[in-house]
């Protein structure tokens, strides 16, 4: 294939995805046709693509590019006597297929087959037309989103037709996330389809120190499709379905069960929502409007081919981000725009079995890969053995103190808790991959470097308040409020049991007797207020406390 899928785009304004991974298939090839999408397992495809240059006001996710050990500024070393075999692509959707970009099926119209699937019924609305006339007078911002998107849509339009859902659902992370699969709402919900942490979690989408699986594009996508399968079974109506995804579907299921019970109809339209949901199908009818007539809005679509934009290659071993970047021929910004799973300078095997690059990239890297003469990563994973303070960590890995904190983003005076993953340099100790386990599940915990502190259980007087114990404590309202479960300005009813924590030398001298006047009724000497939430002033045991009541 002489010309490249990348400069095929970029000459045509056209940008259709294909996701494809795991190595079995040879990454170049010709096929004489692009037969249907076969069935294929449930199994999650841990893969990710993601967009250019945001278009929202949604924040963005920067991948932690930590400064690597080593120089990394020049060409790859290559050995040429190397082995030539190399890591190999693969479609996951179509894995018998080779790819086809000559072929008459590739330079069918993408949208005619988004257009073609419609089946969700209109809804005509003022709202709908409000954001028909919204979209319409912002051409700018429908061209950056709609060209953004086309990076995807090759993927989510196969993936959907595999399903047999309706199309119309590929146009939703224009709702959601305007196809910024680095978006971050105020609610912390992240990545194209705009999962929050626990629902994220729900649908087995990774959140951890190394990758955010939200923002994984094949991941975050089978577990979009995943919830919204599961809401139209529990619904049998996709403008319902669709307002569950927005709202929840315990708060759709409540609000349909009011209006049975005041003999209302309990269509979408019919439902009292929120604005955010009762706007929210209006909103993708608009879109779907302008997909399926742009000309009516005096819009015009980017062409789109109907084949992939990017492919997937197979990591094997732990390898820097630098060196990959190196490999591939492209620049770091590029290669975040197509990987915003990463949060940390070293890709790991284990959680990331694959990165995307363009068609052109992704040749060279397998290329050379094979043919690269020294370490593949110069960072790994170390799992602090017990709490200890950063200058203690440092020494114990053999690096320095500051670039210990930055890398891995420890302000000043907080501990490093047991069991915490930091990001570290490889040693002769230190040559093996991350584990799987670490991988998925690292974590780190910080808790302020301070004196051990002691637990006081005391009854109220008859006009102790939060205010009063605070002075006779030296601590702050905020802190006894917390411990207490209880608002800043409260006041204790008289007998009422308070705990405070403070450092064991304040609980001697005259505070201690004017406290023993108030009656506590201390714990053992020395006891400590554990802390297992970095940055939090209440102790472990009284959030539990507060929690069970």
């Amino acid at each position: 294939m002489t010309l490249s899928l990348q400069r095929r785009l970029r000459a045509s304004a056209s940008t259709g995805l294909r996701i494809l991974a795991l190595p079995v298939a040879l990454l170049a090839g010709c096929a004489t046709s692009v037969p249907t999408a076969p069935s294929t397992s449930s199994t999650p495809t841990p893969a990710v693509a993601a967009a250019s240059a945001p278009a929202t006001a949604a924040s963005a996710v920067v991948l932690d590019t930590a400064p690597v050990p080593v120089a990394a500024a020049s060409a790859p070393d290559v050995d040429p006597d190397a082995a030539s075999a190399a890591p190999v692509a693969v479609d996951p959707l179509r894995p018998e297929v080779r790819m086809a970009l000559d072929d008459r099926a590739a330079r069918i119209d993408l949208w005619s087959r988004v257009r073609g699937g419609f089946t969700i019924p209109d809804l005509d609305s003022d709202a709908v037309h409000d954001w028909e006339r919204w979209y319409s007078t912002r051409p700018d911002y429908v061209q950056r989103m709609t060209e953004r998107g086309s990076r995807y849509l090759f993927h989510i339009i196969e993936e959907i037709e595999r399903r047999g859902m309706p199309t119309e659902l590929a146009l939703l992370p224009f709702i959601e996330s305007a196809f910024n699969p680095q978006a971050m709402s105020t609610a912390k919900a992240s990545g194209m389809w705009q999962f929050i942490p626990s629902t994220g979690r729900d649908f087995e989408l990774k959140q951890n120190l190394f990758r955010d699986d939200r923002r994984d594009v094949l991941a975050s996508t089978r577990a979009a499709l995943d919830y919204l399968q599961k809401l139209y079974g529990m619904f049998n109506d996709w403008q319902l379905a669709l307002a569950a995804y927005n709202w929840g579907e315990g708060n759709v299921q409540r609000a349909i069960a009011r209006n049975q019970r005041l003999g209302l109809p309990t269509n979408y339209a019919s439902l009292k929502m929120p604005a955010e949901t009762q706007l929210y199908v209006p909103k993708l009818q608009a879109v779907k409007n302008i997909v399926a007539h742009p000309q009516d809005f005096g819009l015009s679509l980017p062409i789109l081919w109907n084949h992939p934009y990017f492919l997937a290659v197979p990591i094997e071993r732990d390898i820097d981000v630098a060196l990959a970047v190196q490999l591939a021929g492209l620049g770091l910004d590029e290669f975040q725009t197509l990987n915003p799973q990463m949060n940390k300078p070293v890709i790991l095997a284990a959680g990331t079995p694959q990165i995307l690059l363009p068609y052109d990239n992704a040749n060279q890297f397998v290329r050379l890969l094979p043919k690269h003469r020294g370490p593949l990563a110069t960072w790994t994973a170390w799992v602090a053995p017990r709490t200890m303070r950063t200058a203690e960590a440092a020494r114990e890995i053999g690096m320095p103190e500051p670039q210990l904190r930055e890398v891995n983003r420890i302000p000043p005076r907080m501990l490093v808790k047991a069991g915490s993953t930091l990001l570290v340099p490889r040693a002769e100790s230190r040559v093996a991959d991350v584990s799987l386990h670490i991988a998925d599940n690292a974590m780190m915990a910080l808790a302020p470097d301070a004196p051990p502190l002691q637990k006081h259980t005391l009854k109220a007087g008859r006009r102790d308040s939060v205010a009063s114990i605070a002075r006779r404590y030296r601590v702050s309202p905020a802190q006894v409020a917390e411990w207490n479960d209880v608002g800043a300005s409260a006041t204790f009813k008289p007998g009422q049991t308070i705990l405070v924590y403070t450092a064991a030398h304040v609980s001697s001298g005259k505070h201690a007797k004017r406290a023993a006047a108030s009656g506590p009724r201390a714990t053992p000497k020395g006891s400590r207020a554990p802390t297992s939430k970095a940055g939090s002033t209440k102790p472990a045991a009284a959030r539990q406390s507060a929690k069970r009541r």
